[in-house]
């Protein structure tokens, strides 16, 4: 295959600490989960499970809102796979402690 039938795309993953974006090119039809396994990201960032990680692309989460997971969701050229950490707390329950601390200082 020519390099002109190969699309350029991104995977990327961040800590509080560091962060990466690797720039690759796969062949049309290539799948988020396909493109984040050969950009060799897990060897930058061992603690990454690609078989449990939430993904999504440019904020889009993969698997919700009609977008196919990320075993299925073809990448189209210049797209952003974004894989996701695992959340320490939960949003909600975040913000349900705040209020309760705002409505006890009032």
């Amino acid at each position: 295959m020519a390099d002109g039938d190969l699309i350029t795309v991104e995977v990327a993953y961040a800590r509080p600490d560091q962060q990466k974006i690797i720039e690759l090119l796969v062949e049309p039809g290539t799948t988020a989960y396909q493109a984040a396994e050969r950009s060799g990201i897990v060897k930058v960032f061992p603690e990454i499970d690609l078989d449990s990680a939430k993904m999504g692309i440019f904020g889009q989460a993969l698997g919700t809102k009609g977008l196919k997971p990320p075993r299925e969701h073809e990448l189209q050229p210049g797209d952003r796979v974004e894989i996701y950490r695992p959340l320490i707390s939960d949003p909600k329950e975040v913000r349900r402690k705040r209020a309760q601390k705002k409505q006890a200082e009032s």
